[in-house]
């Protein structure tokens, strides 16, 4: 969802990105990892069996554990690339690899996504501002599987409109959560989002969005956040 919660302020300017860090060799690496592919979507729904969604939980718990330490630096002065520093380094610590880094050519381990920038933002030397909003996007691949998780941070003290942004994205996530289970379209997530973005007079931002995950990084089934029709239903083991 988007309002105008960054209006006067002065527009994000690219600044300079340091090279791609290191992985040691032992960790395994996704198919894409050394040549920087950029796979199409899988069209196969990745459900998983039981070692399948254990393995899912580890890395996702992983993902989780890097997103908190990443956020606990988040703080006037601290630059995007200080946070992909401590995401890279506690990723490969815990024998796993940072997914973004080189899917496409992606040169960093995180995204951090400033301001305006909806998703996918490149961590860079930009010092976070006080009253900034921050999305920090972790993926670890992890024994075979990508456990992916995200969240939006106050940079300081948030200004009316964007906290109203930011928990009305948070109670989207809520409700959408709710609707989740067997049997249930994969649309109503999109219901659940678009019918929060009413309530708060918010738009959704159409142009990216939610996916399967699990062997791969992006499978199907494509979540819309807004009213749609989209076929296809949950079922026990979706992720």
């Amino acid at each position: 969802m988007c309002n105008s919660c960054c209006s006067g302020r002065a527009p994000l300017q690219p600044m300079q990105i340091s090279p791609m860090r290191p992985v040691p060799a032992s960790i395994p690496r996704p198919p894409y990892a050394d040549r920087g592919l950029l796979p199409d979507l899988d069209n196969r729904p990745q459900v998983h069996n039981a070692e399948g969604l254990k393995k899912m939980r580890a890395a996702c718990k992983l993902a989780a554990e890097v997103l908190a330490q990443a956020g606990s630096l988040v703080k006037p002065g601290v630059t995007t690339e200080e946070i992909d520093i401590a995401v890279h380094e506690m990723t490969i610590a815990a024998g796993a690899y940072p997914s973004p880094r080189n899917y496409g050519k992606f040169p960093k381990s995180v995204c951090t996504s400033v301001n305006e920038v909806m998703c996918h933002g490149i961590p860079d030397g930009r010092p976070l501002r006080e009253g900034d909003i921050v999305n920090i996007d972790v993926t670890v691949y992890l024994n075979g599987y990508h456990g992916d998780t995200s969240r939006t941070f106050y940079v300081g003290t948030p200004s009316p409109s964007t906290r109203k942004l930011v928990e009305a994205n948070e109670e989207a996530l809520r409700e959408a959560i709710q609707v989740c289970g067997p049997g249930v379209p994969c649309s109503a997530i999109g219901a659940a989002c678009g019918a929060v973005a009413a309530k708060h007079k918010l738009t959704v931002v159409r142009d990216f969005i939610g996916h399967g995950v699990g062997t791969v990084f992006h499978a199907a089934p494509q979540i819309f956040h807004h009213n749609n029709n989209q076929p296809g239903k949950m079922q026990v083991g979706f992720k």
